[in-house]
């Protein structure tokens, strides 16, 4: 792990203990019932075809800093939708990334698509604020978690009923997230140690990934260019989210994106 990455993790880790006292796991528990009923985030993205968009919204990145100030979470989600996406990414990490799950509850509400909680997941306690709050499917990051944690909140995600997107960014985590059986494998194309990012990555590990997982490429696709060759490597689907913010218009990228 890198030392970004372990910041970060300790930096949850405090923020669960925090969210714990206020709202207790059995309180948390007692909301499910209400949660609305899940929409099938993995039949979304492995659908046959072109490869599929998992549109992204974030407010701010540790890099870009403010992404498009003044944007609202359910015109920005509608456009992804028109333009023909598939599913949609939520940053709900408030202290890099300005999110909160009350954009997951917005984006959800705005359009029928379903959605990711893309956080840094340390704790089952985040596994059951996704679901209370809407959460279709929810991201681990094999680089965040040992092999314990990363099976046991694997199989928490799917015990409620959402799909897990098992992402990994070094090669060595490859072998650990297959021996997993997860069937839905982020590969991001951002080195998080130098920062720098290379869509050729996820290109290089696609012979190593059996055909029955669904791979999604992560970072660096900006052109349909990209897309064309992710699709020639039979990647199944994209996650693209700061492209698309930084654009003036992001459905209308994401549509150029899809060749549309």
């Amino acid at each position: 792990m890198t030392s970004i990455l372990e910041k970060i993790v300790e930096r949850k880790r405090k923020e669960v203990a925090l969210a714990r006292e206020r709202v207790p796991t059995a309180a948390l528990e007692g909301r499910l019932a209400a949660a609305p009923v899940v929409r099938d985030f993995f039949a979304a993205v492995s659908a046959p075809g072109a490869v599929r968009l998992i549109a992204e919204f974030k407010r701010k990145s540790p890099s870009a800093g403010e992404i498009r100030p003044g944007a609202t979470i359910e015109d920005v989600v509608r456009g992804y939708a028109a333009a023909g996406a598939a599913a949609l990414s939520v940053l709900t990490d408030g202290w890099d990334f300005g999110g909160s799950l009350i954009d997951l509850e917005a984006a959800r509400i705005a359009v029928p698509l379903p959605v990711l909680r893309k956080e840094f997941i340390v704790d089952r306690y985040q596994v059951l604020e996704a679901r209370a709050h809407g959460a279709d499917a929810v991201l681990l990051i094999a680089e965040c978690l040992d092999d314990c944690h990363l099976r046991s909140l694997y199989r928490d995600i799917i015990d409620f009923g959402m799909t897990p997107l098992v992402e990994l960014h070094d090669a060595e985590q490859l072998p650990r997230v297959l021996d997993l059986g997860a069937t839905l494998v982020g590969i991001n194309n951002r080195n998080l140690k130098t920062m720098t990012t290379d869509l050729d990555h996820v290109l290089r590990l696609r012979e190593r990934v059996p055909e029955a997982v669904v791979l999604v490429a992560e970072s660096g696709i900006r052109s349909r260019a990209d897309v064309e060759r992710l699709e020639a490597a039979g990647i199944g689907a994209m996650l693209v989210g700061e492209s698309l913010l930084k654009s003036p218009d992001p459905g209308r990228a994401a549509a150029a994106l899809l060749g549309k």
